[in-house]
């Protein structure tokens, strides 16, 4: 039988649009050992992190007339210096250059005639560190089949050894796959409606049933109710292009916030990923105030912000699930502490009662060490499935370890996340936590976002709000 895309992956390819593309990015700066690291050295590491996972060979091949989900097929002719490039900033090579180059990249579609991934060497940067960006589209990472790219350069035990890829297999003829798509009607006949839904350009549909079949995540918004997510600056129809913007803050910021700005029974239960959610909240505040846009009391922006929830010991990702909260974010509340608290609340009876109910994630059984990428596509395919009208943003937040990583001699010194943006979404927000810092990737629209730098800046600002202001003197 032939290698079939699932209902969310194929899910994924219908909706995606000239200026909807559909992948999902790593930022990755390295200091380089003192011997060097260059390109060809980058290649033979890429060509050796994929060798055990044949979805980086592989391409999609559409089946004719539509009749079933696209197959995964060997790419014959694979050529692995087209997919990882070399590239240079620009004078003084400085983060905003990189920024530029990240936003331009990201912004065009993968091919998809060929595997649905890329990476770049990045050379040219002011401090002598060299950055490696990767895209890989959300049909590919599904944490069973294949996970991202930046986890499998980051770390190699993730690569089964000894399941090296062999020859590719010749592709199959239309007659073969017409064929399998006849056999899997009569077996399967739902699959081919939910085939007509999708070539008739019923996408949300389509999106739905593979979100039910991905997981109980319907159970999901009936817990968020059919009200439609607020108006927003930041919902209007997105274009082709984007900017992007890098933040980096200090990890002890949001514990020391943490420590003191709970107190009471449930102390444990105010999260980094509460002061985290506070600190946008407040940056989405001032952002909006320094626009000159009416912010009231009531006034909320509602975010999308895919949960690892962990059992037992937590230890392993193996036991985790990952499930959708839909956060009111309390921009128009005037007082830092008071935020937190609310969005403490809403989180902890989200999470409570959606920890049976999560999309299950036990696929990620293989998954050890650096996974921060790999969760943040799975979060990215999670918050994509959703329907646009339930949340104005999606966040997604994974810590990662807090200890310095390598590739081939190169220390890893900063890692940002590049999460798409949604249909008539115009900011998407990834974090990710290592090292003892915490980096923000901020996505935008490039039009709708044009200021994205007043909102990284206003990040800064509502974190250092958080850090001085005074206790809300609640016990909660």
């Amino acid at each position: 039988m032939v290698n079939r895309l699932g209902a969310l992956d194929a899910a994924f390819l219908y909706v995606e649009e000239s200026t909807l593309p559909m992948h999902v990015g790593s930022v990755m700066i390295f200091q380089p050992p003192a011997e060097g690291f260059d390109y060809d050295r980058f290649v033979a590491v890429v060509g050796d992190r994929i060798a055990g996972h044949a979805r980086y060979r592989q391409r999609i091949r559409p089946v004719p007339a539509r009749l079933d989900n696209p197959v995964w097929v060997d790419d014959v002719h694979f050529d692995l210096t087209y997919h990882v490039r070399r590239s240079a900033l620009p004078a003084p090579g400085s983060g905003i250059e990189l920024e530029d180059f990240v936003a331009r990249i990201m912004a065009r579609p993968l091919d998809r005639d060929r595997p649905l991934w890329e990476a770049y060497f990045v050379e040219g940067m002011a401090d002598g560190t060299f950055a490696i960006i990767t895209k890989v589209h959300q049909a590919m990472v599904d944490g069973i089949h294949a996970v991202d790219l930046a986890h499998l350069i980051i770390d190699p035990e993730a690569v089964p050894v000894d399941q090296r890829a062999g020859e590719p297999n010749p592709e199959p003829s239309h007659l073969r796959l017409v064929a399998d798509a006849v056999l899997g009607s009569v077996i399967n006949p739902a699959r081919v409606i939910q085939g007509v839904r999708a070539g008739l350009g019923d996408v949300g549909e389509t999106g739905r049933r593979a979100v039910e079949t991905t997981g109980r995540v319907v159970s999901t918004l009936a817990r968020v109710g059919a009200k439609p997510a607020p108006s927003s600056p930041l919902n209007a129809p997105v274009g082709a292009a984007r900017r992007y913007v890098m933040v980096e803050t200090d990890l002890d910021d949001y514990r020391q916030v943490r420590s003191r700005l709970t107190r009471g029974r449930y102390v444990d239960d105010v999260t980094i990923n509460d002061v985290i959610l506070a600190t946008v909240t407040g940056a989405l505040r001032c952002w909006m105030q320094t626009r000159g846009l009416p912010v009231t009391g009531a006034s909320k922006v509602r975010a999308m912000v895919p949960v690892s929830i962990v059992n037992g010991t937590g230890d392993q990702l193996t036991d985790a699930a990952m499930t959708a909260c839909f956060i009111d974010l309390p921009i128009g509340e005037n007082t830092p502490s008071m935020r937190l608290h609310q969005i403490s609340f809403a989180m902890r009876q989200q999470i409570e009662s959606a920890s049976a109910e999560g999309v299950d994630a036990g696929s990620l059984a293989s998954i050890g060490g650096f996974a921060p990428p790999t969760l943040h596509s799975l979060g990215a395919r999670l918050g994509s499935a959703m329907s646009r009208r339930l949340s104005n943003l999606v966040i997604t937040n994974v810590p990662g370890p807090q200890q310095a990583l390598y590739v081939e001699g190169s220390r890893l010194c900063e890692t940002y996340p590049v999460m798409p943006l949604g249909r008539e979404q115009g900011l998407a927000i990834g974090l990710t936590s290592y090292d003892g810092k915490v980096y923000f990737g901020l996505n935008g629209d490039r039009e709708t976002l044009a200021d994205l730098g007043l909102l990284a800046q206003c990040i800064e600002d509502a974190l250092a709000e958080l850090r001085t202001t005074p206790g809300s003197g609640r016990s909660y």
